[in-house]
């Protein structure tokens, strides 16, 4: 990836590329926020990704070579990431219950992606073991969760704090979205106000969340992938699979409704097959 990046700067004039990573930038951080899109995911895409891990888990090292590079990258990621919780919370105030199903579609759009990318090194028994410890793991936590303190969780800044760190994960961990379990916790519509409105009750214990895992799992998720790629890959797909599965919808008002529903589902499904046929990685570095 090093030679790629050095090509590109020699083509291009360094406003120019500045421009191109503040755009990048941009679009990562409407992923993060965004159901169905990992901010992971679209760092591998812009190749962004392994000079960002190489940065997190030696930034003595590499501080100086890549810090250039990032500067407008994380000014976009913020600008994005405002800008899409704008967005979504105006589409949680109309229909909760068609959001969440728009947002399902989007998940599951992802799926075929992930399928692929986790076959990059062969799949064996112990990466499918992975699968089903990922998927039993995070479907009987959010079961646990949904019983023990569901209704009367109250969004406060342990759970802002609890949000950054998940969205933390999804920047770290191609593949891995978060949003479907911060829907299922009632989380994801006041974090989303919260974002939109700039209340620092919110943004604050959420960055501290986001910047503490990155600088405790860098190193940590940089070395699994690099000698367990099948495993890893595996356990977050069942992970993304159990979260989708538990959040979706079994009461409608009406049986308009359910089919308002099921058109949401489709119209997010497309959109995120459609971003991955023409925007996605599609298995490259």
């Amino acid at each position: 990836m090093e030679p790629s990046i050095q090509e590109e700067k020699k083509k291009r004039s360094p406003l120019s590329l500045w421009m191109i990573r503040l755009l990048q930038g941009i679009l990562i951080g409407g992923g993060a926020i965004l159901p169905g899109v990992s901010g992971g995911v679209l760092c591998v895409t812009f190749g962004l990704y392994r000079p960002m891990m190489a940065l997190l888990s030696h930034p003595e090292r590499n501080f100086l070579r890549y810090y250039k590079m990032f500067i407008p990258v994380v000014i976009g990621w913020g600008i994005g990431f405002l800008s899409f919780a704008q967005i979504i919370a105006v589409v949680f105030r109309a229909s909760s219950l068609l959001a969440v199903c728009l947002f399902i579609g989007l998940i599951a759009g992802t799926f075929p992606q992930l399928y692929r990318d986790s076959n990059r090194q062969g799949r064996s028994t112990t990466s499918w073991i992975g699968f089903a410890v990922g998927f039993l793991f995070m479907f009987g936590s959010l079961f646990i969760s949904g019983i023990t303190f569901r209704a009367d969780l109250q969004p406060n800044v342990w759970w802002f704090l609890f949000c950054g760190i998940l969205w933390g994960l999804s920047l770290v961990v191609p593949g891995m979205t978060s949003s479907s379990t911060l829907i299922s916790l009632g989380l994801y519509q006041p974090l989303a106000e919260g974002i939109a409105s700039l209340d620092l009750h919110v943004l604050i214990p959420m960055g501290i969340g986001i910047v503490g895992v990155i600088a405790l799992t860098a190193k940590l998720i940089n070395h699994l992938f690099e000698t367990r790629y099948s495993v890893s890959y595996h356990t977050i797909m069942g992970i993304v699979l159990a979260s989708t599965l538990y959040i979706v919808p079994l009461e409608y008002g009406s049986f308009g409704e359910f089919l308002l529903a099921v058109l949401c589902f489709g119209i997010g499904a497309a959109a995120s097959l459609l971003t991955d046929k023409y925007f996605g990685a599609n298995g490259t570095e």
